[in-house]
């Protein structure tokens, strides 16, 4: 019993959270039903439809090293789980190190998948994402992204 209220409180600080983040008023408790079960796994959403995602990459250079800053938008009105954002690594530029997603390869036509704790894109929400790579002068950006298999548009 312990462990179940402990997740409800959890439960009701996100929701009070995320309500003061957008302007509106929390309930001041979460109903047993909306609290998932410790040994719940976070189900796989369907692949997003038409533009339900916007990216906005920046970059940020030094000698021959870049730093990338990527921010997913999901701009369908359900929520996006156990996502996977594609996108091609311009010439040049290799990870070597990255936050909030695991990157495979380390080149070329990259994957980034969520970990953990930044699986789950609500609806209108955003997820920042990033990596270090190195460069041997090419420092452009990926040319596009898809999100689970649909395009997103760039913001």
């Amino acid at each position: 019993m312990r462990l179940k209220s402990s997740l409800l409180g959890v439960a009701a600080a996100a929701v009070t959270l995320a309500a003061a983040l957008h302007g509106a008023s929390a309930p001041t408790t979460v109903p047993a039903s909306t609290a998932l079960p410790a040994s719940t796994a976070v189900p796989t959403s369907p692949s997003p439809t038409g533009a339900a995602c916007s990216v906005r990459y920046s970059v940020y250079t030094w000698d021959t090293y870049l730093t990338s800053s990527i921010t997913i938008t999901n701009t369908s009105g359900t929520p996006i789980t156990s996502w996977v954002l594609k996108f091609p690594l311009p010439a040049g530029q290799r990870i070597t190190s990255g936050w909030n997603a695991v990157y495979s390869p380390s080149s070329g036509r990259v994957t980034a998948r969520g970990l953990d704790d930044h699986v789950i894109i609500g609806p209108g929400g955003a997820i920042a994402i990033g990596f270090v790579a190195t460069h041997t002068g090419g420092t452009d950006r990926p040319s596009s992204f898809t999100l689970n298999g649909t395009p997103c548009s760039l913001g």
